[in-house]
């Protein structure tokens, strides 16, 4: 700026200089005389200005002459000059126009000819940042991974596009099924850029996958503390991997770690039903009868399970079936209206042999919300009370085409699972597993089953509305099998 100043300046007082002088010729008398190999030339006012500007302007152009000269010599030296600034201008435009049609090649699912516009923008270019990751998905995806993993190995000597190199080949052993190798790539790649989301998930399903319950731990509070995962995710998440943990340490027969990772779990997250039951249990086994039942009972305050229900029966395994009745009163008394509670009621005075009582705990639940263990209490209840064998196979075979009620689901691929665990077994999703309804029926039940209760009998008809409600609901009742309740289990025997 200063400069531009200055030349701008100078300029005007030399343009000054020149008017002022050629005024001075103009108003002067005589003129110039010049001698020139012994001729002696004299020139005019006029002729005398005119002479000085063509003189200004033979300087000026062999100035220029002289500076063109100079700047050829630089080209060819090898130096920057005007010259190769010019011509690195067109071999750039050139190298990014062939980048941008190699982006658009391999957009339209062209990667032969996005790995040809690749390597023209890099010999104009020289910019392999920009061109190896061009070349690299373009391999992909004509399937010349040898090119592509080569690719991402230089990408991976450059610091500025390590991430990427890495990242690259990890992808590529997850496609052919190299775990053991993807996760080592995944814990440098999530090194390199912590708050980067997809990284994460997959380091972390992969030492799910692995049962490295401590290193996904640990990636986990990594995640927190880049900003990567909301702080109750990263809770919920915790609990689920140190209950896994538990059960980990649980299976080697080391059970003051496994309580205390247990017990870790469940204050992480009280609404996590495998935690509070493996809690429990841990603290049945230390006799701390007391805090089992908190446990249990904030639990069923979050969510009615039967799991949790099995889990308190076994606090006072020896207890009469009135006592536990009475007990149970704890967990009854929270979500009264709740199917859950209500089956457990029904549960409950069956084996306190009270049938009306349990009848009236079940009323238009089978109506409402069928499922076979209600069908299975309901046919309980029939043969308590003296009913015919009749009418008790009706409703079993009502048990066999209802659905089966709440069961672990996994949100991601609907897949059901016998019991909780942490990762899908047919997804290997981490952490998708629900107490849920499963959105279709699980068994498609041939048609013939329909004619099972022409064969065996149908419930026998009252005059009373509710009790053929009732019945509807003995009928599903048939398929609740002692596996499925060890609560009942527990009663019946």
């Amino acid at each position: 700026m200063i400069w531009s100043l200055v030349k701008i300046i100078l300029f005007v007082c030399a343009v000054a200089a020149v008017a002022l002088g050629a005024g001075y010729l103009l108003e002067s008398q005589g003129g110039i005389q010049v001698v020139v190999a012994g001729t002696e030339f004299t020139l005019g006012p006029l002729e005398s200005v005119m002479a000085l500007v063509l003189l200004v302007l033979a300087v000026w152009l062999l100035i220029k002459i002289v500076g063109a000269l100079i700047a050829v010599w630089h080209f060819l030296n090898g130096d920057e000059t005007a010259i190769t600034r010019y011509f690195a201008r067109n071999r750039q435009s050139k190298g990014f126009d062939a980048l941008a049609e190699g982006m658009m090649a391999l957009a339209s699912g062209e990667g032969r000819l996005a790995m040809t516009k690749a390597a023209k923008a890099e010999r104009y270019l020289k910019r392999p940042e920009l061109t190896d990751l061009l070349t690299a998905q373009a391999a992909e995806m004509s399937g010349d991974r040898r090119k592509a993993e080569e690719t991402y190995r230089k990408l991976v000597k450059n610091e500025q596009t390590r991430f990427v190199g890495v990242r690259g080949i990890m992808k590529q052993k997850l496609a052919e099924g190299d775990t053991a190798t993807a996760l080592e790539l995944a814990k440098k790649a999530f090194a390199l850029k912590p708050r980067h989301t997809e990284t994460g998930d997959v380091l972390l399903k992969l030492q799910a996958q692995s049962s490295d319950w401590s290193g996904a731990r640990t990636t986990l509070h990594t995640k927190l503390k880049a900003g990567a995962l909301p702080r109750d995710v990263h809770k919920r998440r915790d609990a689920v991997l140190a209950l896994s943990e538990a059960k980990q340490v649980f299976k080697a027969d080391q059970s003051i770690e496994a309580r205390e990772s247990a017990i870790e779990a469940n204050r992480l997250s009280p609404d996590l039903i495998p935690a509070a039951v493996m809690a429990a249990q841990s603290y049945i086994q230390q006799g701390n009868k007391k805090y089992a039942t908190r446990v249990l009972k904030k639990a069923w305050e979050a969510s009615p399970h039967p799991d949790l229900a099995a889990t308190f029966a076994a606090i006072e395994p020896e207890e009469t079936a009135a006592a536990r009745l009475k007990r149970f009163q704890t967990l009854t008394k929270l979500h009264r209206e709740h199917s859950e509670t209500r089956m457990l009621l029904a549960e409950l005075h069956i084996a306190n042999e009270d049938f009306p009582q349990a009848r009236r705990d079940l009323g238009d639940l089978f109506e409402t919300d069928p499922t076979a263990r209600v069908a299975t209490l309901l046919a309980a209840i029939e043969r308590g009370e003296g009913a015919p064998d009749n009418v008790v196979k009706g409703w079993l075979t009502r048990a066999l085409t209802v659905p089966r009620g709440p069961q672990w689901v996994c949100e991601n691929c609907l897949h059901i699972h016998a019991n909780w665990q942490p990762v899908c077994e047919n997804c290997e999703s981490f952490d998708t597993l629900a107490w849920i309804k499963p959105p279709m029926a699980e068994v498609a039940m041939p048609g013939s089953i329909g004619m099972l209760p022409m064969i065996v009998g149908n419930p026998e008809p009252q005059t009373d509305p509710k009790a053929d409600l009732n019945m509807i609901e003995d009928a599903e009742l048939l398929e609740s099998d002692a596996a499925d309740d060890p609560v009942s289990d527990q009663k019946q025997t």
